[in-house]
């Protein structure tokens, strides 16, 4: 059984946002589709969609106040 692949941090954070964002490229969801560590994208995603919520509870927080 091969190893699995790991995909590199850079692209892990590329693919994450382009796909919460909705402009994820053809050949860059092909790539991830081919990579075999579903858990990291999975991971990577629920700290994006956090963040993401984090900052806009912040922004909501700061123009109310």
């Amino acid at each position: 059984m091969p190893a699995k692949s790991t995909p590199k941090k850079r692209n892990l954070f590329l693919s994450v946002a382009g796909a919460l964002f909705g402009v994820q490229s053809s050949s860059r969801h092909a790539t991830d589709l081919e990579s075999r560590s579903a858990l990291s994208y999975i991971i990577a995603g629920v700290v994006g969609i956090a963040l993401f919520v984090i900052a806009l509870l912040l922004v909501v927080n700061w123009v109310l106040h």
